[in-house]
């Protein structure tokens, strides 16, 4: 079936249309099935494998559905891509960096948060990462299917903890880590939100409030070009390509550097040629950050195959280390075949139904357009520069969806800060004709940022016994108020963040008692 097809089934939505995906995706479970059976089915403990290879491809397609929409949900919603082009360059490059750059072994224990010598024996140790995988790909079915982008990495993170606390009581569990993972529910948005807005912010002061926007764009968009540049190369050398190459801090700035100051030089004078063939407007201007998106969008892709598909495979490679040896280990080496499931499960789970959640995180929180989609891009590789700098653990879709609501926050301040100017003004001009009023205020949107704040100013000093009280401006404050974030999209996400962690640890926790309960 060709990607038109498929896209097809989103677009008309029908019976037939979720059964042919489902049939797709049993398809690919189906595959995984008839390769472990061939390869594993004279072992011991063979037919553990092969269904835990089953799980594993189930959460790797989980992961696609509803994680990597948020590396491409906000270019889709700014219209810098179709939702075609985004998931063919988000699937390739998602494959591209699980099979490059995923690395060759994986911790066993997620993010260490259980301690494995509480545990009995390999197969308590088998059976807790089958429930805890289990469990992280159902609740991240459960929240595809809400609409509301979660963290793949919680979600395992709750399941190895609900199933180890199972397994071993509540001593096995590393609390202080746990706290850290809390923690991050809030640091993680925060952090993206402040650095997207910031950003917004900076772009808007630098070339749209400017009356010559396409000079100002010309001085401002191969700097903000070079700044992405920056981040990325940091970002990439940092996250996606660290168990290929590993390097400090200084060395990842450093080639960030050179490539910053290469960007720079390469699309100053494309950018300046495009800048003066166009229109004047906010519309045109944004046309200068598409291509910029599209890398930006191929970038975190491939940065989040490399480090996400352990989600997936991680518990996968160790159930297949603990059964081909017997022991439980620190860490376990990720076969071909194991990066393999990863790999593609989360090509195909994208391809499937991953454009419910690329439409959630890219129109349906916000309107977005280019200049919005650029500020949230470079949240997503700042942050995480800082978080890994100062060990802060954070979670990319947190990150992500945070800086797509910082983005909301920011215009619905400045929007009702600008109808609370206006209303200033007319306060300030009480018993002056209508037509000086209008006149004063056509001036008053033509002015620049300085302009309108020295016009202001001028206002107030002529005419101290006017203008708007404290409780007046409160007041309006409440009307003029502009919801351009969707309130019933923001505590949906934010209440499936609040209890990812405590969803799935339950769900793992009476799975692993059923598995448990089959198998004694």
């Amino acid at each position: 079936m060709a990607l038109n097809d498929l896209l097809n089934l989103h677009e008309r939505p029908t019976r037939r249309g979720e059964f042919i995906k489902l049939g797709i995706a049993l398809f690919f479970l189906a595959i995984i099935y008839f390769f472990t059976r061939r390869h594993f089915g004279d072992l011991r403990e063979g037919n553990l494998l092969i269904i835990a290879a089953i799980i594993g491809g189930y959460m790797a397609m989980n992961i696609g559905a509803n994680d990597v929409a948020n590396n491409v949900g906000p270019t889709v919603g700014s219209l810098a891509l179709t939702l075609g082009g985004a998931i063919l360059i988000a699937a390739i490059f998602e494959a591209a960096g699980a099979l490059i750059a995923g690395g060759d072994v994986v911790g066993t224990i997620k993010k260490g948060i259980i301690d494995p010598g509480f545990l009995n024996d390999a197969d308590s140790f088998v059976w807790l990462m089958m429930a805890a995988l289990l469990a992280g790909a159902l609740w991240l079915n459960i929240a595809t299917a809400a609409g509301a982008p979660v963290s793949t990495t919680h979600s395992i993170v709750g399941g190895v903890l609900g199933a180890g606390i199972a397994a071993g009581g509540m001593d096995v569990a590393n609390w202080p880590k746990m706290g850290a993972i809390v923690a991050s529910w809030v640091i993680s948005p925060l952090i993206g939100g402040i650095i997207a807005a910031g950003f917004l912010y900076l772009t808007k002061r630098t070339i749209t409030y400017k009356k010559d926007m396409r000079a100002a764009a010309k001085r401002m968009v191969p700097l903000l070009v070079a700044a992405m540049a920056w981040a990325f190369a940091t970002y990439l050398v940092m996250k996606g390509l660290k168990h290929v190459w590993k390097t400090d801090f200084g060395t990842a700035l450093m080639i960030g550097l050179v490539v910053a100051v290469a960007v720079y030089l390469l699309v100053r004078p494309r950018i300046a040629r495009t800048a003066d063939g166009l229109p004047p407007g906010k519309a045109s201007i944004n046309k200068l950050f598409t291509i910029p998106l599209i890398f930006a969008a191929a970038l975190l892709s491939f940065a989040h195959g490399a480090n996400d598909v352990a989600n997936a495979v991680g518990p996968l490679a160790a159930i297949n280390d603990a059964i081909q040896h017997g022991a439980i280990a620190k860490k376990a080496a990720i076969p071909l075949w194991v990066m393999l499931v990863g790999a593609l499960g989360i090509a195909i789970g994208l391809a499937l139904y991953g454009p419910k959640l690329i439409r959630t995180v890219g129109s349906e929180i916000t309107d977005l357009d280019q200049q919005r989609a650029f500020c949230i891009a470079m949240a997503a590789a700042i942050t995480v520069i800082i978080a890994s700098q100062l060990g802060l653990p954070v979670s990319s879709t947190h990150i992500a969806v945070g800086a797509v609501f910082g983005v909301g926050f920011l215009r619905e301040f400045l929007k009702t800060n600008y109808a609370l100017m206006i209303e200033e003004i007319r306060a300030h001009h009480q018993g002056e004709t209508q037509a000086v009023v209008d006149a004063y205020l056509r001036r008053f949107e033509a002015a620049t940022t300085e302009q309108r704040g020295q016009m202001l100013a001028e206002l107030k000093a002529k005419r101290t016994d006017t203008g708007l009280s404290k409780k007046d401006r409160k007041r309006l404050k409440k009307v003029y108020k502009h919801e351009l974030v969707k309130r019933s999209a923001f505590m949906r996400i934010i209440a499936a963040w609040v209890i990812t962690v405590p969803a799935s640890g339950i769900m793992a926790a009476m799975l692993y008692y059923m598995i448990r309960g089959m198998m004694l």
